[in-house]
């Protein structure tokens, strides 16, 4: 769909649409209820502003682990930089998974968009030496970017 046409749908369907970016409901409709916006810029501007770390935990919801094969739809799409990965840095990538999970309590969330199953796995590494604070910080500066691809995707903007 357009911009236009996404500014001129029903509150209820804009909302929906940005649950396929982003599954966190109050965002969701937050970003419906500021439209129009004069540009995909302005609406990515209005969506960032528009998260708060209170939206984390529905969001994650909406999210496959890294590397997980039951990826579907816009995940599938940005971890394909993982499908052909070697067998051992997919069991490398599960396994730090796993630890993310344990340390922090939700799925390790990054934009994925263009990023090999190393610089992914690295990434993940990285991450576990955060303090909870601070990764929960990370993690929605990841969903910012996450939801500014999709919705670039969402009203057709490359």
């Amino acid at each position: 769909m357009t911009l236009q046409q996404f500014n001129a749908l029903p509150a209820a369907e804009a909302e929906r649409a940005l649950l396929a970016c982003c599954s966190a409901p109050r965002w969701a409709r937050v970003v419906a209820a500021r439209r129009p916006f004069p540009s995909v810029e302005a609406l990515q501007a209005a969506a960032a502003e528009a998260l708060r770390d209170s939206d984390l935990d529905d969001a994650l919801e909406g999210h496959p682990r890294i590397g997980d094969r039951v990826a579907e739809g816009a995940s599938a799409r940005e971890q394909a930089g993982v499908a052909g990965a070697p067998l051992d840095v997919l069991d490398a990538l599960a396994r730090g998974n796993r630890a993310y999970e344990a340390r922090f309590g939700y799925v390790y969330l990054v934009c994925a968009s263009g990023r090999s199953a190393e610089d992914l796995l690295a990434t993940l590494q990285a991450r576990l030496a955060n303090d909870p604070t601070t990764e929960r910080k990370v993690a929605l500066e990841e969903l910012t970017g996450i939801n500014r691809l999709r919705i670039a995707r969402l009203v057709g903007s490359s």
